[in-house]
C-alpha cells in the first residue's frame, strides 16, 4: 500500500501503541523524500527501545526528538530541534497523538480527582493546542509550498490530525458511558474535538487542513486486552483516512475506517 503522504511529518507519542506503529507504518509505506520526527518523553530511555531499533532500521528517515507536550521548554527545545533539520519545505504534517488516562479505567466519578482532571486536560488538550501554536509557522511553509500551491487542502500538503476517541461524542454518550465513564478522558477528547474545530476555522486561511480521527477501540495499554482491533489495522485504517482527506473534512470528526462521527 503506497500512501498519499510524505514530506516532513512529526508524531507526538511515539514509543508505543499507536505512535509507534504510525511510525513503524510511515517509514514503510512512504517515498525517500518523507521524514518522519518521531517524539516522546525519553528517546534514550527503556520504553523508547522498539522506537530507536526503528529508527536503526530506517536510518535518515527517522529522527527522535525529545518531547515532553506538558512542559513549555520542552516544546521549545523539540521546535529549535526540528526546526534546524527541517529545510525550506517546512511541516506537513503534524499528528497530535500522545495523551494520557487517569484514573484507571473504567474511570467512574467516586475513584476521579481534580488532579485527574487537571492533568489529563493539560496533556490531551492543552498539549496538542501549545504544538499547533509553535508548528504554525512551519505549517504555513509547507502549505504555501511552491509545488503545490493553489491545490486543495490535504495531508500530504500541509495539516494537523488530533487523534480522538467515539467517546468523545455528546450524542453518543448515552450509548457509550455505563461500559466507560472515564470522566477525565472523554471530556478532555471533547475539548480537543472543539479544538480541531477551532483550529480548523482559525488555519483555513492558510490551507491547512485539520481533522480529528478516532482509532477505533484498540489493545493498547490504554484500550486493553479486551479491544477488538490492534495497533496494525487500526493505523493501517487512519493512514488511509489521511491519504484521502480534503478540505470537506476539515474541522470533521472521522473514525479509521472514514465514517463521521457526530460530536
Amino acid at each position: 500500500m503506497s500512501l498519499k503522504l510524505g514530506g516532513n511529518i512529526l508524531v507526538t507519542g511515539s514509543n508505543r501503541g499507536i505512535g509507534l506503529e504510525l511510525v513503524k507504518q510511515l517509514a514503510e509505506k512512504t517515498g525517500q523524500d518523507t521524514h518522519i520526527y518521531a517524539c516522546c518523553r525519553e528517546p534514550e530511555g527503556a520504553s523508547a527501545k522498539e522506537l530507536r531499533e526503528l529508527s536503526t532500521q530506517h536510518a535518515g528517515k527517522i529522527t527522535l526528538i525529545k518531547l515532553d507536550i506538558t512542559n513549555e521548554a520542552s516544546i521549545s527545545a523539540a521546535v529549535q530541534a526540528v526546526s534546524k533539520q527541517i529545510g525550506a519545505g517546512g511541516l506537513n504534517l503534524l499528528i497530535n497523538n500522545a495523551a494520557i488516562n487517569k484514573p484507571a479505567a473504567p474511570a467512574p466519578l467516586s475513584v476521579t480527582g481534580k488532579k485527574d482532571m487537571m492533568d489529563v486536560y493539560e496533556t490531551n488538550v492543552v498539549g496538542p493546542f501549545l504544538l499547533a501554536k509553535v508548528f504554525l509557522q512551519l505549517l504555513q511553509t509547507a502549505a504555501e509550498s511552491e509545488n503545490d500551491r493553489g491545490g486543495d487542502m490535504s495531508c500530504r500538503r500541509s495539516a494537523i490530525i488530533n487523534i480522538s476517541t467515539l467517546i468523545s461524542s455528546i450524542e453518543k454518550c448515552p450509548e457509550t458511558f455505563t461500559a466507560a465513564p472515564l470522566y477525565p478522558y472523554r471530556i478532555s477528547k471533547a475539548g480537543l474535538n472543539m479544538l480541531t474545530r477551532c483550529q480548523a476555522e482559525n488555519f483555513k486561511g492558510h490551507n491547512i487542513l485539520v481533522t480529528a480521527i478516532h482509532p477505533g477501540w484498540v489493545r493498547t495499554d490504554m484500550g486493553g486486552e479486551m479491544a477488538p482491533l490492534n495497533t496494525h489495522d487500526s493505523v493501517l485504517g487512519m493512514l488511509g483516512v489521511m491519504s484521502s482527506l480534503s478540505s470537506k473534512d476539515s474541522g470533521m470528526l472521522v473514525d479509521w475506517e472514514g465514517n463521521r462521527i457526530p460530536w
